[in-house]
C-alpha cells in the first residue's frame, strides 16, 4: 500500500495582482503580454500547454504539447492526425488548453474549437523542424502499440539511411491545428488563497469580462 503525506505542502503567492481595470480588454492581447513575460523570465518550458480532448460521449484525455503558432485567430500546435488526440478532435472539436507558469504564479485556461490548419502552414512548419524530428514524424504511428523500443529505433535508422535531408515530405497524417478560443481565464496567485481569476467569454465578436471567486 502506498501512502504519501501531502496535505501539509503549502505555497504562498505574493508576486503580482490582476485587476479588471488594468487588464487588456482583448484577451488575446493579454495572453500575448503574459507569454512575452514568461519568455523574458525564462520560465521552464514557457510554450508548453496541456491539451485536453474528449470523445463524443465525454471520456477525457490530456497531454502536454507545445504552442507553435499564435495569432489573432488563436493558438496553434502540430501533431499526428492519427494519434488519440487527432482521432478525438475529428469527432469532437471542443478542446481545452492550460498554460502553467509557476515561476510567475500564473495560469491561463482556454476553451475553444480546434480545426486543422492549411496544408501549406503544415508544410512550412514541418520543413522548419530539425532533420531528426522530421524522421521521427515519418516513422511514428503515434499512439499505436509497438513491440518495444528497439522496433522504433530500427525504423528510425532505416528511414535515416534512405532519406536525404531536404527531401523528406510531410506525412499526410501529420499537421497543425488552430484552437479558436471562446473562453479564456487568467489566474494570478494571491496571498491567503484569494487568487485573482478574470474570465473572458466570447459573445459574437465581443468579449464579456467577469471576476470569478477563487
Amino acid at each position: 500500500m502506498i501512502r504519501m503525506e501531502l496535505a501539509d505542502i503549502r505555497k504562498d503567492y505574493r508576486l503580482e495582482a490582476l485587476d479588471e481595470k488594468q487588464i487588456n480588454r482583448n484577451p488575446l492581447r493579454q495572453f500575448e503580454s503574459w507569454l512575452i513575460e514568461a519568455l523574458e523570465a525564462k520560465v521552464n518550458e514557457p510554450t508548453a500547454m496541456v491539451l485536453a480532448t474528449a470523445t463524443p460521449d465525454g471520456i477525457p484525455s490530456a497531454r502536454v504539447v507545445l504552442l507553435k503558432a499564435f495569432s489573432d485567430q488563436g493558438m496553434g500546435f502540430f501533431t499526428n492526425y492519427s494519434s488519440r488526440k487527432g482521432a478525438e478532435i475529428e469527432l469532437n472539436q471542443k478542446v481545452a488548453l492550460l498554460f502553467h507558469w509557476p515561476e510567475l504564479e500564473r495560469q491561463v485556461r482556454i476553451e475553444g474549437i480546434a480545426t486543422k490548419t492549411s496544408a501549406t502552414a503544415s508544410d512550412d512548419y514541418f520543413h522548419s523542424r530539425p532533420f531528426e524530428s522530421r524522421l521521427s514524424a515519418v516513422i511514428s504511428d503515434q499512439s499505436q502499440v509497438v513491440p518495444d523500443r528497439e522496433y522504433l529505433e530500427k525504423l528510425w535508422e532505416g528511414q535515416q539511411f534512405k532519406s536525404v535531408e531536404n527531401m523528406i515530405d510531410r506525412p499526410s497524417n501529420w499537421g497543425g491545428y488552430l484552437v479558436e478560443p471562446y473562453r479564456i481565464e487568467f489566474w494570478q496567485g494571491r496571498p491567503n488563497r484569494l487568487h485573482d481569476r478574470i474570465l473572458f467569454s466570447r459573445k459574437g465578436d465581443k468579449w464579456d469580462i467577469s471576476r470569478l471567486a477563487p
